[in-house]
């Protein structure tokens, strides 16, 4: 397994929301995570019709602007995600690039008509950023629906679900981390 996570905010990410995520990030999968500088992405890059960055075009950026590997790389972004699949996504991985997005935009209360609230917004990245970082880490969904592993269909479910593995998902990414 992969002893470092590099966090890498694409253009502008709050540094002390970051300086936040990142030590709970450290507690859950005991490894290092270090925070990259910001990548500029412009909005040119997004789908003109649908406004939304498609997933793939970020994953490329990323891992272009960090080959070196040695880590799993999680993007952080507020632009609104997409895949071929799926009309929106809050974030996905891929195991063998070993990177990971997270999407912002749709984590946020605003986005369902109601108050800003920081620490609502913190809680469902931690949520999100746990369950792709699992994906990157080997995982697959759970079916608990309470294990951050859970496929979340609603923002209800990423509420719902707690910011750490079941034991389950816990004692398989333990077994990963001693095969590699």
């Amino acid at each position: 397994m992969e002893s470092r996570i590099r966090i890498v905010p694409i253009n502008t990410v709050d540094g002390a929301f970051l300086d936040r995520l990142g030590p709970c990030l450290e507690e859950r999968f005991l490894c290092t995570v270090d925070i990259e500088r910001a990548l500029a992405v412009p909005r040119t890059a997004l789908n003109a019709t649908r406004q939304q960055l498609f997933l793939s075009t970020l994953f490329t950026r990323v891992r272009r602007a960090h080959p070196d590997g040695g880590a799993i790389l999680l993007a952080l972004t507020d632009f609104d995600l997409y895949k071929t699949s799926h009309r929106f996504i809050y974030g996905d991985a891929d195991e063998a690039q070993a990177v990971a997005a997270v999407s912002l935009h749709r984590l946020r209360s605003e986005y369902y008509g109601e108050e800003p609230d920081s620490n609502v917004l913190f809680q469902r990245t931690l949520k999100e950023c746990v369950h792709e970082l699992g994906h990157a880490f080997g995982l697959k969904h759970c079916y608990n629906g309470r294990c951050a592993m859970y496929y979340s269909n609603s923002i209800f479910e990423t509420d719902n679900k707690m910011s750490h593995f079941c034991e389950t998902c816990d004692r398989r990414i333990a077994r990963a981390r001693n095969e590699r």
